[in-house]
């Protein structure tokens, strides 16, 4: 199935203003500042150099590429955020991961979110009215809380005061940002509801979340659907509980084995099932033997 990419309202256009010597925005108070804070503008990566107080310096390989292999066929789902130093110059808050991986592919560009000084309290109000804004996707909202989280420290009780939103609802969005960003596209473009990936999520293996996405999508699953699909899953993955040991109806006590034991001359095996059936083995060691027992059989 091909998979549409869903192209971002980027800032192109601010891209040049924030390159216009005449237009050097340092501040909030600014000329055209408002048009910076909480907007997405397409940064040349040229101009973004690493934060020296990064706390991670140790990136995974394998992860890395993996990445880079998902931005190289969806695009950077989540923007990076910088800060502005000085004109044309940023200086990367958070995204490394991101930032490499783009890099690595042989992007030029990145979406970005740009802070300025003093710009706590105007990006609080751009995402909270960014949040507010009916023709936002689940993502979209998503990633908007993960900000106010992330950049302005806030914890979810907090964000659910600033936004009017419960709790719940938030943790509700924020845990859509854990699906495989295939299906976080999927969801941004409408191939499937939020509905579709709060359901999803509860699956942590990411290839079977895709095998589940790519049913959906193909068979045109109701929500209700996917949650009995992924409950079948999530089944599928128990141990499979032991069988209890039948009981047997009647026990054999030792002296009524040994009283076989003594009639046949040889260690009888006696057997009772739960049902009250069984089986009485009398074992021989040759053929004399046999022709012993069968003629005590007999009598």
């Amino acid at each position: 199935m091909a998979k549409a990419i869903k192209k971002q309202a980027l800032g192109r256009g601010l891209s040049a203003l924030l390159k216009d010597p005449e237009n050097d925005i340092q501040s909030v108070d600014d000329k055209n500042a408002d048009k910076v804070v909480g907007n997405i503008i397409e940064l040349e990566i040229s101009a973004i150099e690493i934060n020296p107080f990064q706390p991670r310096s140790n990136f995974n390989e394998d992860s890395l590429k993996e990445l880079a292999i998902s931005i190289k066929e969806l695009g950077v789902i989540q923007p990076i955020t910088v800060r502005k130093l000085d004109y044309n110059k940023f200086q990367l808050i958070s995204g490394e991961r991101r930032l490499r991986a783009s890099t690595l592919v042989g992007l030029t560009t990145v979406p970005a979110y740009i802070r300025i000084a003093n710009d706590n309290e105007s990006l609080v109000m751009a995402l909270v009215e960014n949040i507010q804004r009916h023709d936002l996707d689940p993502i979209e909202i998503a990633l908007s809380y993960q900000r106010l989280m992330d950049e302005i420290q806030l914890t979810q009780e907090q964000v659910s005061d600033r936004v009017g939103k419960k709790r719940s609802t938030i943790a509700n969005y924020l845990r859509l940002l854990k699906l495989d960003p295939i299906i976080q596209t999927g969801i941004r473009d409408g191939f499937i509801s939020m509905g579709h990936g709060r359901a999803i999520i509860n699956v942590e293996d990411l290839d079977k979340q895709t095998d589940i996405y790519h049913k959906i999508v193909s068979e045109n699953l109701s929500v209700r659907d996917t949650e009995a699909l992924v409950k079948s899953y999530q089944e599928s993955l128990k141990p499979k509980a032991a069988q209890k040991a039948k009981v047997a109806s009647f026990t054999v006590d030792e002296s009524e084995k040994n009283a076989f034991n003594s009639y046949f001359g040889n260690k009888v095996d006696v057997k009772v099932a739960g049902n009250g059936k069984g089986k009485i083995t009398i074992p021989f060691q040759s053929e004399q033997d046999y022709q012993r027992i069968l003629e005590l059989i007999k009598k």
